[in-house]
């Protein structure tokens, strides 16, 4: 018997019980899906249940919490008197309803302020008055509006209990927070909403088993952790973003800006409970109303993802472990043996001198300068990886970046503020952690990297472990026992601590405790590398990072961390890279055929098709695994991969394009089917396969062994990418299973779209002179649209400097007219298209003309199924009108 209590204790702890009876004496009013947990901390049991004033009942609801607020819950705020105008907007007083406490020192009052920012975001936050807390310095300007031009309403529930805001167009209740669910302590904030619908999206990072989320009680830990990508995990990065599908297919957004730790639960009634352990409460809303002008909205916010270089989209290979570079030189030459189109190599730790930054092994990376000044001159791009740890403990006057940071104090340090935080990484020795949020760190750094480019002459740096990562928990000689390190509360993150592979959250940074700014360290890192690399290299910056925070995607790329070679990563590495595209951060990818374990042949196949079309594109692998290059599996995975590979190389005109209005209007390059066909319910849990702009569907094989794929189409003309033929009209909202053989993955225009094109090559430097295409998809009724923008690649701000050519093409009734929107970059003018493809004519057209002048019919290819090819020679920078009759 005592074994089954001590197991109810633990089912408990976690939160539930399957097969448990409700109880028949359940004194409770609160239906089990609205439950919200009053014991969020393992352990729970009916004595401390009831000792905080709450009500203890099982349930046999999977994860429904058994100890839970009461309906008249003892806690929470009222409002005490009228709300006051303000600036922007208004805001009221709160004070607490009772003395009693969940986790001691409660603040009281505090004060609630709403900002009109603009007409599509809202600005709403929870403060104390009376002493300043900790806030994220990221700077959200909003112009201000009046209550009657926003698009939103904000008010009070009648009886003053309840805050709610509002869709204006159709009076949907975006967020409904009960006052008596707020807590705001020193070291525990809570709050809780209903949501509108379980069309749940977003919260990172984490590898999350579905995109639309499960909202059974499920809650996830958000702090930047160094780990490899689990269920449930707290990784590398922290995006407190959500958006939701309301029931009429509007959608809206919403941040929780703030960086100390925190979780999120999302449960069935359907609401969401958002706890954090130190800040304030700042929230923004972002109305949309779709999905995509959500994402536009956010960035406008927090900023707009920067442009990357056009050699950036090219294939990226890399691995740790290479350990000499002969191996290197070997897969290099393979590489090209087989001619699979290969832009971009990384150099991981082992290039490294005993894997110290800012230096290289001269023994077995001997000649690595001019190996890739040799790489440059082949028309490929070098990245370097660097660590944010400094040994401490090489011999005096040996290694100057740690003696010019000791000279310029660039530490973080302990919790006396004054000597630095010492813990243990790659380096051998001990190693001190650069705080990058102080000034003076980020002209070390600066500094160091503008040197470094004399010594190996890079094009971008790779910025990892920022989490940042300490291979201890906490510094030596361990954390204090204090209330900053061991909270009374601790959120659902691994293993219940802040310091586990990191430093003590009593370590003083620039910007405070690293308590409240550990998730912002690789997010204060990115910019100082940002522009390190742009004054280093003159051109625009390439940077990857690791661990990213609420508007990294102004600075850097990102990739989903150390995954497996598991079919189960293949899979949910297309999750991870729709919601990094929700996030801000479009330029993303995850280790192509794994990073962890022995992939095999098959699943690595499988994967450099799928990986062919992730946004940044890289085959990454760890030290001690097989090698997994696309070269070095033999003949017909070399030829598949290129095949594969030739397919993003054609496109990355229309990428480019893509990422161009993504830096400039703000939305996504990758998006989800459910982005473009919100009001299709059948959409929503989709994310098995996914789309480039609004154009292109990739639908992956994700299975192994499987020789075909259920693809969902939704209300659509839809063409084969291969052969150009229209998908029968009775597959449309319906899922059909399409042939996919090991050569192929299947692809999928949508009509009413017209994509640029450019014959492939082995380099982005030799790809970009070719000529470029047009592949006009056409609607139902006959039309198709698209854009394309052109620069010279890699220059620093070519868009601001309107040093560019943006060319947007129309195709109606018969005719593509070309609108040179902006013709500021003469390099496009020895360019020229060479080839039109257009899908879905109803009819063979008897004469087709160029400008004015009629196409000789041996220039013109017909099939019956409505496929017509024309072979021209056109400039690229002056208008292409062609008309068929």
């Amino acid at each position: 018997m005592r074994s089954l209590c001590f197991l109810a204790v633990v089912l408990a702890a976690l939160g539930g019980c399957l097969g448990e009876e409700q109880d028949a004496q359940c004194p409770s009013n609160v239906a089990v899906q609205k439950r919200i947990d009053c014991h969020p901390q393992p352990g729970a049991s009916r004595e401390a249940c009831e000792a905080r004033g709450c009500t203890w009942c099982s349930s046999d609801v999977p994860n429904a919490p058994w100890c839970f607020f009461p309906e008249n819950s003892p806690y929470g705020y009222a409002r005490s008197g009228s709300p006051e105008q303000t600036d922007k907007g208004w805001r009221v007083t709160l004070n607490k309803r009772q003395a009693l406490s969940l986790f001691g020192n409660d603040i009281s009052p505090i004060v609630f302020e709403v900002e009109f920012q603009t007409k599509d975001r809202l600005r709403f936050r929870l403060y104390d008055p009376n002493a300043q807390r900790f806030e994220v310095p990221l700077k959200i300007d909003g112009p201000g509006v009046t209550a009657e031009e926003a698009n939103y309403e904000v008010e009070f529930s009648d009886d003053s209990t309840h805050l709610k805001i509002k869709r204006k167009s159709t009076g949907t209740v975006l967020w409904d927070s009960p006052l008596v669910d707020l807590f705001f302590s020193n070291q525990f904030l809570q709050i809780t909403t209903t949501v509108p619908s379980t069309s749940v999206y977003g919260f990172g990072e984490h590898e999350h088993p579905t995109f639309k989320h499960n909202m059974d009680f499920v809650t996830y830990g958000m702090y930047a952790r160094d780990q490899a990508p689990t269920s449930f995990a707290n990784l590398y990065g922290v995006h407190p973003f959500y958006m939701c599908v309301e029931p009429d297919a509007n959608a809206h957004g919403v941040l929780l800006l703030n960086s100390n730790a925190q979780d999120v639960t999302l449960s069935p009634n359907p609401s969401l409970t958002f706890r954090t352990i130190g800040g304030i409460l700042d929230f923004y809303l972002f109305i949309g109303p779709t999905p995509e002008n959500v994402v536009q909205q956010y960035t406008e916010a927090i900023g707009r993802p920067h442009m990357p270089a056009y050699w950036a989209l090219g294939f990226q290979l890399s691995r740790w472990g290479y350990n000499s570079l002969d191996v290197l030189k070997e897969t290099v030459d393979r590489m090209k043996r087989y001619d699979i189109p290969y832009d971009v190599q990384h150099y991981d730790i082992d290039y490294m001198e005993r894997r110290l930054d800012f230096t290289y092994d001269k023994v077995n990376f001997a000649g690595l300068p001019e190996f890739i000044k040799e790489m440059k001159k082949n028309g490929k791009h070098n990245i370097l990886i660097l660590d944010p740890f400094i040994t401490k403990d090489e011999e005096p006057g040996t290694y100057r970046p740690y003696e010019l940071g000791q000279e310029m104090g660039v530490w973080v340090n302990n919790s006396d503020g004054v000597t630095p935080a010492v813990g243990q990484a790659w380096p051998p020795g001990d190693s001190v952690f650069p705080d990058y949020s102080n000034p003076r760190t980020v002209e070390w750094w600066t500094q160091l990297c503008l040197e470094f480019k004399d010594v190996l002459d890079y094009d971008g740096i790779w910025i990892d472990m920022n989490e940042p990562s300490n291979f201890m928990r906490g510094q030596i000689p361990g954390c204090a026992d204090t209330e900053i390190n061991n909270p009374p509360y601790t959120p659902s993150i691994s293993d219940r601590s802040l310091a586990e592979k990191t430093l003590c959250p009593d370590s003083k940074t620039y910007l405070g405790d690293h308590y409240n700014t550990h998730s912002l360290f690789g997010w204060a890192q990115t910019e100082p590398t940002f522009n390190a690399v742009k004054q280093a290299t003159g051109k625009r910056p390439y940077v990857l990072s690791r661990s990213t925070f609420v508007g990294s995607g102004k600075h850097t790329a990102h990739w989903l961390g150390d995954n497996f070679s598991l079919w189960k990563d293949l899979r949910r590495s297309i999750i991870g890279i729709m919601e990094f595209n929700l996030f801000g951060i479009p330029f993303i990818g995850a280790d192509i055929c794994g990073f962890n374990y022995n992939t095999t042949y098959e699943l690595c196949l499988r994967w450099m098709q799928l990986g062919s079309f992730y946004p940044f594109s890289r085959n990454h692998n760890s030290e001690g695994n097989m090698e997994q290059d696309p070269a070095v599996f033999g003949d017909e995975f070399a030829k598949i991969s290129r095949a594969t590979l030739r397919i993003r190389y054609s496109l990355l005109p229309y990428l480019y394009t893509l990422f161009y209005e993504s830096h400039v209007h703000g939305g996504t390059v990758v998006r989800s089917l459910m982005h473009e066909f919100t009001s299709d319910p059948e959409t929503h849990g989709i994310d098995t396969a996914f789309l480039w702009g609004s154009a292109f569907m990739i639908a992956p094989v994700l299975e192994e062994g499987a020789r075909t794929v259920d693809v969902y189409f939704p209300d659509a003309q839809w063409f084969d990418y291969y052969t150009g033929l229209k998908v029968p009209g009775s597959w449309k909202k319906s899922r059909v299973t399409v042939s996919a053989p090991l050569n192929k993955i299947p692809l999928y225009i949508r009509g009413g779209n017209i994509l640029p094109q450019q014959a492939p090559a082995t380099t982005t430097t030799e790809s970009r002179l070719n000529p470029f295409g047009l592949l006009i998809a056409l609607d139902e009724q006959g039309e198709a649209s698209g854009s394309l923008f052109w620069d010279d690649g890699d220059s620093i701000d070519t868009i601001e400097n309107e040093n560019y050519f943006l060319a947007k093409y129309t195709f109606s009734k018969g005719q593509l007219k070309t609108e040179i929107v902006k013709d500021g970059y003469r390099g496009a003018d020895t360019l020229k298209y060479n080839k039109i493809t257009i899908l879905g004519l109803k009819l063979r057209p008897q004469a087709v003309s160029l400008n004015g002048k009629s196409i000789r019919g041996d220039a013109v290819t017909y099939e019956m199924s409505g496929k017509l090819v024309l072979q021209i020679s056109a400039p690229l920078t002056k208008e292409l009108n062609i008309k068929f009759y």
